[in-house]
């Protein structure tokens, strides 16, 4: 590929996650119209608060790993274990 094929990919890719990231909050005109320098801030801005994000969801997810789950790891509901009608004599 040619440097301005790789450059206009890269742009393409950062407007589209700007917009779909940024949560309604930019539209694709305003960020294409941005100067250059504002537009790789909120993407890095972006970028960090979806690490940040990321990370803390982690933690969470591995601070609650000794707690029993409704769904388990293939994403499927665990069922109730209910003890049998001959269990209740």
């Amino acid at each position: 590929m040619e440097n301005s094929q790789i450059y206009r990919k890269n742009l393409f890719t950062q407007i589209h996650n700007i917009v779909y990231h940024g949560n309604g909050g930019y539209d694709w005109f305003t960020i294409y119209n941005m100067p250059i320098w504002l537009r790789k801030f909120t993407f890095h801005e972006i970028d960090q608060y979806n690490k940040d994000q990321n990370k803390k969801m982690e933690e969470a997810r591995t601070k609650n790993s000794g707690k029993k789950s409704v769904v388990n790891s293939k994403g499927q509901v665990n069922r109730p274990t209910f003890q049998n009608k001959s269990s209740y004599k």
